[in-house]
Order: C-alpha cells, then structure tokens, then sequence
C-alpha cells in the first residue's frame, strides 16, 4: 500500500495502484488520511481510522468484499456507506465521494466543496 499526498489539485492515487480487492491510501492537505478501497471495479473511500479503536483501516484492515474489517479488534464496515456492520464498532465512518478521470482516482468536486471554507 501507498501513502500518497493530495490537495484539491492532484489525484489521490492512480487507479493503476488498487488491484481489486485491496485497499490504499491517502494524506489530504489538511492532514486527514483516508482509506481508497477498489471493490468489484469500483472505488470507495472512507475516513482511515476505526471509529471504535482508532486503528488505521490502511494499514491494519482486510477487505471482504464491500466490507472492511478492522485489525484491532475485529469490528467492520460497508466501504459504500462507512455503515458499521459488526460490533463493535456501532459509530459509521466518514465516506467521501471519489471520481475516476483519466486513469486516476480523484476526491469529487462535490466533496472538496463540502469542506471549503
């Protein structure tokens, strides 16, 4: 897995760098780091840490599917909605709606508005 930096004028990662079934990651700007799944073609991403144990998703996850399951103390999440699905983990991650242009996977414009100032 690759720690990648980003800001609102550069890619998160090449799409090239998640084989299906993996996970990555990236270092926002503000120093937020965030989880990029790529399941069955498509691509999530959700805050890095479990919201139950402060684990990094990254660095410590495994992903089943659309779920990824934390390593420390085995609670899990949908990737598609940051919906907690086993306990216990009961607080949903963040997700943040990601594009994919020309060969490179990007935050959507919708989300780096949400978070202007």
């Amino acid at each position: 897995m690759t720690t990648l930096s980003t800001d609102s004028a550069k890619p998160l990662c090449a799409l090239s760098d998640l084989t299906d079934g993996t996970i990555g990651s990236a270092l926002l700007d503000d120093g937020r780091r965030i989880a990029i799944y790529h399941v069955d073609g498509d691509v999530y991403a959700t805050d890095d840490r479990c919201t139950h144990g402060n684990a990094s998703l990254g660095d410590e996850g495994s992903l089943d599917g659309c779920i990824v399951e934390c390593g420390l103390h085995l609670g899990a999440f949908d990737v598609r909605t940051g919906h907690a699905v086993s306990a216990p983990c009961s607080k949903p991650l963040q997700t943040y709606p990601v594009e994919i242009r020309d060969g490179k996977v990007w935050l959507s414009a919708h989300a780096l508005a949400e978070e202007a100032p």
